[in-house]
């Protein structure tokens, strides 16, 4: 894919800019592969709002996505890539010999009128699925299962993939797109190949109003609300927070602390924990 960006001819398109499309062959999706989703817009089952920011956008689709790759020993063609409103990631509609038709992660260089298939014996080639004893030691993988089984639960956003490092016993090392080091089961299944759709983290929004298209709704910072609404807020001018460090507008620690559960069972299959992102450190953005 690539950046389409404009010329400054309103404030809005100043620094605006999107993606060209150039990849996507179908703008309709596939009717019996969708389904209308309800929008929680950050509401519990009471309708009280538990995650801020959230609500409006537009109205989306769903479309069923096969991240189990569980039609094994049988060919499929790639008939369309399309555009998912759920996703930064293409999908690519397949259909199997058959007939059954699917919706799976559209993987970098799969091109429409490939071949795949998922199987233990498969090639090694974008877009086949296969355990991970059986993809060679290098090669980059996504839509891993961590059970299996299970299906594919890591390395599926947009311009992602897993690397395998090591085969050891009954499991298999990666480093996830998150620079962590992790085993999994060698029986997990993954596909071959890294997630397209890369350039989409150089997409800039330009306005705020696109941002709502999203379902994103503004955000205050805690430094200019008053001292009863954030623990941040109050002072005269630009006043410090006043704290020993950033804190929620609930009086916990904010902007670096970890939320992971100690003593959690996969403790064990991480070789190396991910680095510290340089957004949570100290000098961070105001809660």
């Amino acid at each position: 894919m690539g950046i389409r960006s404009y010329r400054p001819y309103t404030p809005s398109t100043r620094d605006y800019s999107v993606s060209d499309f150039a990849e996507i062959t179908r703008s309709e999706p596939e009717k019996s592969l969708t389904k209308h989703v309800h929008r929680k817009k950050g509401r519990n089952n009471r309708g009280v709002i538990t995650c801020r920011h959230r609500g409006g956008g537009h109205k989306r689709l769903y479309r069923y996505i096969d991240f189990r790759r569980d039609k094994r020993d049988m060919p499929a063609t790639v008939l369309h890539i399309e555009y998912d409103p759920n996703r930064n990631a293409r999908i690519a509609l397949v259909q199997y010999e058959d007939g059954e038709k699917r919706y799976i992660l559209h993987p970098n260089g799969l091109q429409v009128g490939a071949t795949i298939i998922a199987s233990e014996s498969a090639p090694i080639e974008v877009g086949n699925a296969m355990p991970l004893s059986a993809v060679p030691l290098g090669e980059t993988v996504h839509n891993v299962e961590l059970y299996p089984g299970r299906g594919g639960q890591m390395a599926r956003a947009a311009g992602t993939g897993a690397q395998v490092m090591a085969k050891e016993g009954g499991y298999v090392t990666l480093k996830l797109p998150s620079s962590e080091v992790r085993m999994v089961r060698r029986e997990c299944y993954a596909t071959l190949g890294g997630i397209g759709n890369a350039d989409i983290r150089n997409v800039t929004m330009g306005k705020a109003g696109r941002t709502r298209w999203k379902g994103r709704r503004p955000q205050v910072r805690g430094s200019v609300m008053n001292p009863v609404d954030h623990p941040h807020g109050g002072g005269e001018g630009r006043a410090p927070i006043g704290r020993s460090g950033p804190m929620t507008p609930w009086g916990k620690p904010a902007l670096g602390k970890k939320t992971r559960k100690k003593n959690k069972g996969s403790d064990k299959f991480i070789v190396r924990r991910r680095r510290k992102s340089s957004k949570r450190s100290r000098g961070g953005r105001d809660s």
